[in-house]
């Protein structure tokens, strides 16, 4: 498994403008996610609904407003 790292803004805005990494609000809440939801951000139910058909290897960008 990988280890954990965090990344500043710029370099998780470039990762999902360039499409290498998916944005994912961490919140399971809907309320929440709608109130913290960032540009090209998914919800945390969404997640875990692709994440059988994800690619191998696709970068993960969690956040928490």
């Amino acid at each position: 498994m990988a280890e954990i790292e965090r990344i500043g803004v710029d370099d998780a805005r470039r990762k999902v403008q360039a499409q290498t990494a998916l944005l994912v609000c961490a919140y399971a809440d809907e309320d929440k996610f709608n109130n913290a939801r960032l540009a090209g951000a998914i919800p945390l139910a969404a997640l875990e609904a692709r994440v059988a058909t994800l690619a191998r290897g696709k970068e993960l960008v969690f956040y928490c407003g």
